[in-house]
């Protein structure tokens, strides 16, 4: 199945106003409002024609405090037809009223979307609502910030460890 043809199947369940894309790239991106992602991919998954059963990867990029956002990317396949979708969403970066953004799991469509959450939450500073066990996957429970974020700045120490390379002790003086 094609791009225009599974774009035109998602319009014709959830309206025009829900979808857009961007067919620059070498695949094309459906891009969907953020509070839309798990109804959109629960119907992508349980819809007869179409069946995305497998969540490949989720990758969660800060695009800095000049753009102010955030973006979560979704790689779909449907093994038994053998098609791709890659979904995105967009949202600012942060809210006055929450320190971190927060957007829906879809944990509870794909399996595997329980650990790609939860390394988007540790590295990129992204919450899901609803997700099941959302703590750090990658670094220590006490690790200050989120290293993938463009603000970021290491500690310089953590507990004793020295975490920035020219603080620490000289190897040839």
């Amino acid at each position: 199945m094609t791009f225009p043809e599974i774009t035109e199947i998602i319009v014709a369940e959830f309206g025009h106003h829900t979808v857009d894309t961007d067919i620059k790239g070498p695949q094309p991106i459906l891009i969907v409002p953020v509070e839309k992602i798990a109804v959109i991919c629960q119907f992508l998954q349980e819809n007869e024609r179409l069946y995305f059963d497998y969540l490949a990867c989720i990758t969660a990029i800060d695009n800095g405090a000049g753009l102010a956002t955030m973006e979560i990317i979704y790689n779909l396949t449907s093994i038994p037809y053998g098609h791709n979708l890659m979904i995105k969403i967009i949202f600012p970066r942060n809210l006055p009223e929450q320190h971190i953004p927060i957007v829906p799991t879809v944990s509870h469509i794909w399996r595997t979307a329980d650990w790609h959450e939860r390394e988007a939450f540790d590295l990129v500073g992204i919450y899901f609502e609803r997700h099941p066990d959302m703590r750090r996957i990658l670094l220590p429970e006490d690790w200050e910030g989120h290293p993938l974020r463009k603000d970021y700045v290491e500690q310089d120490r953590y507990h004793g460890i020295y975490v920035r390379y020219e603080d620490g002790p000289k190897l040839n003086p």
